[in-house]
């Protein structure tokens, strides 16, 4: 696909302003806007970022955690920036990674799920893959997050959203959809949220 055609490919405003601030990724602004609306985190929390390169949502995230803080970021590929000594790197399949790896710093506070499906160009396809990565994503959360905690997960619109909806308000006390401004016109992709985990 070509730079004219790919509404991706050319770098807007926000692209620029991430790397102005030492950020990879212009992501790093929706993750802002989520923690500004929903209030996810505080001082001294335990993170655990699911699909984390190139790795701007780690660094956000530590930003609000401090030295106290714990994060434990996973991804197949490698993060493109340093993590400070209070957080860890884990080069790996997240849904195979194994117990006593993916619970290093559990049970976790919240757990962020960025992680996208690739997309094949074909809709339907490309949704049903995203609200399966979500369900995985939603099912790590509910294994290693504690009682109380947040799960943040991006998901496709479709009509599989208000299934995901309601697997989040089976096991969080709120439940909410938001979709940041930095998200990109074209895109379908929206972040479900839940907070106050049952147990």
């Amino acid at each position: 696909m070509s730079r004219r055609k790919n509404p991706y490919a050319k770098p807007d405003h926000f692209t620029r302003a991430a790397k102005d601030a030492g950020f990879p990724a212009r992501s790093v602004f929706k993750l802002e806007e989520i923690d500004r609306r929903a209030r996810l985190f505080r001082s001294g929390m335990r993170v655990l970022d699911l699909g984390a390169a190139p790795g701007s949502w780690s660094l956000y995230a530590l930003t609000r955690i401090g030295m106290t803080g714990k994060l434990l970021a996973v991804d197949l590929e490698a993060l493109t920036v340093p993590l400070p000594s209070n957080a860890v790197f884990q080069q790996a399949d997240v849904f195979a990674l194994a117990d006593d790896d993916a619970s290093r710093f559990a049970p976790y506070d919240v757990v962020l799920s960025d992680m996208a499906p690739k997309t094949t160009g074909s809709r339907p396809t490309d949704q049903a893959r995203s609200f399966e990565l979500f369900m995985q994503a939603l099912a790590v959360a509910l294994r290693l997050g504690g009682p109380g905690g947040a799960f943040v997960g991006k998901i496709f619109m479709s009509d599989d959203l208000p299934l995901a909806r309601a697997e989040l308000r089976r096991h969080y006390a709120t439940e909410r959809l938001i979709r940041p401004s930095g998200t990109r016109a074209v895109s379908t992709e929206i972040f479900a949220v839940g907070q106050g985990k049952f147990r």
